[in-house]
C-alpha cells in the first residue's frame, strides 16, 4: 500500500510516497490519574479566573446597574418635580387671570360710578343754567314788557291815528 502526502520543502510543495506506515493506535482518551490532576487543573483554573476575572467584571456590572438606577430615580425624581412645577405656574397663572379680571371688573364698576357722578354733576349744571336763563328770560321778558306797556298808549294812539287817519 502506498500513501502520498505533501509537504512544503524550500517553498515548494513536494510529494511524498511511503509505502507503508506503521502505527500504533493509541485510544484518545485514556482513564488514568491523569484525568484526575486534570479536572483539578480545570477547577483550579475556573476558581483563577473567577477570583481575576469574573467577580471584577460582576462588581463593575453591578456598580454600574447602581448608577443607572440612582440616575433613573434622579430623573423620575426631576420628572415630577417638574410636573408639579408646571402645574404651579399654571395656577399661578390662573390666579393671575382670576386677579386680572376681578380688577378689570372693579376697575369698570368704577369707571360706571365716576360717570354716573359726572353725569349727575353735569345735569345739575345744566338744571342751575337753565333755571338762571329762565330766570334771566323771565326778568327781561319783564322788563320788556314794562317798557312795552308804557308804551301802549303811544302804539294805540298811533295805529288809531294810521287806522283813521286823523288825531285821536
Amino acid at each position: 500500500m502506498e500513501y502520498c502526502f505533501k509537504m512544503m520543502v524550500s517553498g515548494r510543495c513536494r510529494r511524498i510516497y511511503v509505502t507503508s506506515i506503521q502505527a500504533e493506535v493509541y485510544p484518545m482518551i485514556s482513564v488514568d490519574g491523569s484525568v484526575f490532576i486534570q479536572m483539578v487543573n480545570f477547577l483550579v483554573l475556573i476558581w483563577a479566573l473567577n477570583f481575576i476575572v469574573y467577580r471584577p467584571i460582576r462588581g463593575i456590572l453591578a456598580q454600574r446597574k447602581e448608577k443607572v438606577e440612582g440616575l433613573e430615580q434622579g430623573i423620575s425624581r426631576y420628572e415630577q418635580d417638574l410636573a408639579e412645577k408646571e402645574q404651579a405656574i399654571q395656577a399661578g397663572i390662573q390666579q393671575a387671570r382670576e386677579k386680572g379680571q376681578k380688577e378689570k371688573e372693579t376697575l369698570e364698576e368704577r369707571a360706571r360710578e365716576h360717570e354716573q357722578q359726572m353725569m349727575e354733576q353735569i345735569n345739575e349744571k345744566a338744571r342751575t343754567d337753565l333755571a338762571e336763563i329762565r330766570e334771566r328770560v323771565a326778568r327781561e321778558t319783564e322788563s320788556v314788557r314794562m317798557s312795552l306797556q308804557k308804551q301802549v298808549d303811544q302804539f294805540a294812539d298811533q295805529i288809531s291815528e294810521k287806522i283813521l287817519g286823523r288825531t285821536v
